[in-house]
């Protein structure tokens, strides 16, 4: 379920492929850097973001199997100029009801990007469990970790930040969701499931270049606070800043790719 619009799909994308760790990257394409072929399975898909990303690091020989729910975002992936060598496929799937479908078919690596916070711990074990039960490496990318740092400082940045935080906890069709405590929460629970971790931070680093981006950050948090003369306060000082060349924020991210004990 990717719950978002193409369009902040497509906002975001540049800032996702920049900030992707390129040493957890470089050990995903080792893994599979022996074979001829590899077979893909991508959850939560959204338009193909990261078979975009990705698909240069990966046998030549690709088949991918592009899961989501919004019917919306599966034409756009499915309208993808790939080369040759690329097969695609792009399949709806209730990923509440029928994860075990999306892992069906013959694969070699499952992918997922900016995903596993939408999740509920439940959803998330169950997930584990059922790669584990077939000895399948998995590269997360791009998980908010609740870090955020805005230069320069407002006093209420926490309590705005806090706002934004309970509302990505709210459920997204999965149970109540991991929001900020996504990244821990997934290593703890790939360890606890006997997995191999390689992690490195994929953090959203926006400057004075980045204005759309930071407003639309700072719109999302904004809204998440309601329409108080306190945040609406707070959206007015930020823009200010922004106008001004004076606003820079980072959000944390993670990398992960987590590798079986014994691969298939």
């Amino acid at each position: 379920m990717s719950g978002f619009s193409a369009q902040w799909l497509a906002l975001r994308e540049p800032y996702d492929m920049r900030a992707r760790n390129a040493a957890v990257l470089d050990v995903v394409a080792d893994a599979f850097v022996r074979q001829a072929a590899i077979s893909v399975v991508d959850i939560g898909c959204g338009t193909g973001s990261t078979l975009r990303a990705i698909a240069g690091r990966l046998p030549r020989r690709q088949s991918w199997r592009l899961v989501d729910n919004d019917l919306g975002l599966l034409a756009r992936a499915a309208a993808l100029c790939l080369p040759p060598d690329i097969r695609l496929m792009c399949k709806p799937i209730d990923l509440v009801k029928d994860l075990e479908l999306a892992l069906s078919a013959p694969v070699d690596l499952v992918t997922t990007s900016a995903f596993l916070d939408l999740v509920s711990l439940e959803w998330l074990d169950r997930f584990i469990i059922e790669l584990a039960a077939r000895s399948l490496p998995v590269y997360v990318a791009l998980t908010y970790d609740g870090r955020a740092v805005l230069e320069p400082a407002e006093a209420l940045d926490v309590e705005v930040l806090g706002q934004f935080h309970a509302r990505l906890r709210a459920d997204n069709g999965f149970g109540p969701a991991l929001g900020p405590s996504a990244a821990k929460r997934a290593l703890e629970r790939f360890e606890h499931f006997g997995y191999a971790l390689v992690q490195g931070s994929s953090d959203w680093v926006l400057t004075t270049a980045d204005i759309d981006m930071q407003e639309a950050v700072l719109a999302a948090w904004a809204g998440a606070g309601g329409e108080t003369p306190a945040v609406s306060s707070w959206l007015s000082r930020r823009r200010s800043h922004l106008a001004a060349g004076r606003l820079s924020l980072r959000l944390g991210h993670l990398d992960i790719f987590a590798r079986p004990s014994a691969m298939r």
